[in-house]
């Protein structure tokens, strides 16, 4: 029987992307000098999907396009011809990608919540998310997040700087997320998950607060939890520490225990103390059931420079580790940015997929979004990653099967010579040269 398929591959060179697309069929044959080979019969975690982050700059910058230019930013990400991205992230109160520090609850008398408002989610943020939820004609996979409780609620009376959550607070702290859910909810919008606190163990100049393993484990345990259960949200799942991956399996290991194990569904993760892709693998190995969701990587313009390819090769080299350590969902930081790299009331300015010129009406699709393109396009919902060898350490790869019974393969060359690739699957071969520089996707 002739298998067909189709091998996309995008180069950069001189500042100019080029995506080709081009048709073969495999031919009969095993594989064995410059071989990779891919094996079905293993499968490892079931995949939830890509996203990205709708923050409050994301939606204000896109709130400045002219109609026309809002609607093809618009399918960039969410349509069919797109990034087709599933998932979404948003912030609980405000966060440093926001215009300023605010909250839905600022009366510290207000026991009964009766001041809550959403006002400034519905002035960007909320518009944004129902306009990619129309689109993808799908509900999102949201996950909200929170960066810090009400100033009247902390130890240091202020949203930024860290401090802590004062433990007279937690009862009206978890009730506050279930009130933001429902409204949510209301709206449209259904929060699938939520993480406990955005990044718990850094003190930050913007919106922060501190929770130990111990912290988290006990407000889950007694606070959050309950109100989860007295609200009727226990469908919605609560994943931990949403921080950095070098410590991700340490804190697991404190804040999951027989008690919380039926209360916490995941451990979700950020990329900026580098690779640490082993780190995923034990905590997959010693948590099973536990969904592994990256929530928040960005190029930060104060630590990298404005290098479109490197950039792009940061976001596959990290996408692929994770894969292949373990990890079920994607959610890139903020979809859109300014052109200055926010706006960011901390002035904490960094690159997004797509870049909106405020002032023109004009967008930049960068080298990065094209580059996520070659994991959000192709591997669905549902699919399942498979097992694969390689013949070198210069090539960077992974390969999943779709619930339509589809194989992809995605393949990143970041040498500056070309990598050819005989490729075996069930002794059905294919040959493609991965060029310098390029990323190649496969489906089969």
């Amino acid at each position: 029987m002739e298998i067909t398929m189709k091998i996309i591959t995008t180069t950069y060179e001189n500042e100019q992307k080029k995506t080709t697309i081009t048709e073969m069929e495999l031919k009969d044959g095993q594989g064995g000098w410059q071989c990779v080979n891919i094996h079905p019969e293993f499968e490892y975690q079931t995949y939830h999907g890509f996203g990205g982050a709708i923050t409050e700059a994301s939606g204000y910058a896109y709130s400045k396009l002219s109609k026309e230019n809002q609607e093809k930013v618009l399918k960039l990400y969410f349509g069919e011809e797109g990034n087709r991205y599933n998932m979404a992230r948003g912030h609980i109160d405000s966060c440093d990608f926001s215009l300023g520090n605010y909250s839905a609850v600022t009366d510290p008398e207000d026991k009964e919540m009766k001041s809550f408002s959403l006002e400034r989610d519905e002035q960007y943020i909320l518009p944004l998310m129902k306009a990619a939820q129309e689109l993808s004609g799908d509900a999102l996979d949201l996950l909200l997040s929170p960066w810090s409780p009400p100033a009247f609620m902390k130890t240091n009376g202020e949203k930024n700087h860290g401090g802590g959550l004062k433990p007279e607070y937690r009862e009206f702290w978890a009730e506050y997320i279930c009130r933001y859910i429902k409204e949510y909810e209301q709206r449209g919008l259904r929060p699938n998950r939520i993480t406990v606190q955005n990044e718990p163990a850094a003190v930050q100049s913007w919106d922060s607060c501190i929770y130990t393993a111990e912290d988290e484990k006990e407000f889950i345990r007694d606070f959050l939890y309950p109100a989860f259960v007295k609200n009727g949200l226990t469908d919605v799942k609560i994943n931990i520490w949403d921080h950095n991956k070098e410590l991700m399996y340490k804190r697991a290991r404190i804040t999951i225990d027989k008690d919380t194990d039926k209360m916490i569904d995941g451990v979700a993760f950020h990329w900026y103390s580098g690779d640490h892709f082993e780190t995923i693998s034990l905590t997959h190995e010693a948590f099973p059931d536990k969904e592994l969701i990256f929530t928040e990587g960005c190029v930060e313009y104060s630590r990298f420079s404005d290098n479109q390819l490197q950039g792009a090769q940061m976001y596959a080299h990290d996408i692929i580790g994770n894969l292949n350590a373990g990890m079920t969902g994607f959610l890139d930081w903020n979809i859109y940015l300014d052109e200055k790299g926010g706006p960011n009331h901390v002035n904490n300015f960094c690159d997004a997929p797509i870049m909106i010129n405020t002032k023109e009406d004009s967008f930049e699709v960068h080298l990065s979004y094209d580059y996520i393109g070659h994991f959000s396009r192709y591997i669905k919902k549902g699919a399942k990653r498979i097992g694969f060898s390689k013949y070198t350490d210069k090539l960077e790869m992974t390969a999943f099967r779709n619930p339509d019974g589809s194989i992809v393969v995605i393949m990143l060359n970041r040498n500056e010579t070309a990598i050819p690739v005989n490729c075996d699957i069930n002794n059905q071969l294919f040959h493609v040269e991965i060029p310098n520089n390029a990323i190649v996707t496969a489906v089969i």
